[in-house]
């Protein structure tokens, strides 16, 4: 199914690109997030118009992220987690989860979705999570997990 692009979406392609994706991905996810619109005769042309603000808008978010890269950018949040004596979690750290902590700490609102850690953290120790802001800025934090306390 062809679709054009209202966004700069990483790994898919630029603002005002024509683009063959599968169906569901245009519409459970493009279409209904307003990422792209159907590639109708009408559409191609509306999307000329108004490319440039588009392209503003695309700017617009890409100086938010930069603002926030720079807030959280190399931080550290701290969780405590129930861990057995061999210092594995029961359950683990979930994007969710580390969204909270940043909105509790720093004030600053992540969807989970943006937050893509780099292993699954299932243990105690410090991990690297990287977080997709926009298509070209990228910030990375370090989840440092530590005891609550051990269960027998």
């Amino acid at each position: 199914m062809k679709v054009i692009l209202l966004e700069n979406l990483k790994r898919i392609g630029s603002i005002g690109e024509i683009i063959d994706v599968k169906r569901g991905f245009a519409r459970n996810y493009l279409i209904s997030n307003k990422k792209a619109l159907y590639a109708s005769k009408e559409n191609i042309s509306q999307v000329e118009k108004i490319k440039s603000d588009l392209a503003k808008k695309d700017n617009d978010k890409k100086k938010e992220a930069k603002q926030i890269s720079e807030k959280i950018n190399k931080k550290e949040y701290k969780v405590k987690k129930l861990s057995t004596e061999n210092n594995e979690l029961y359950g683990s750290v979930k994007p969710t989860e580390i969204s909270k902590l940043i909105q509790e700490a720093d004030k600053i609102e992540i969807k989970p979705s943006m937050i893509q850690p780099v292993q699954e953290i299932k243990s105690l120790g410090k991990f690297k999570v990287k977080i997709s802001l926009h298509s070209e800025v990228d910030a990375e934090i370090i989840i440092n997990v530590s005891s609550a306390e051990s269960i027998q």
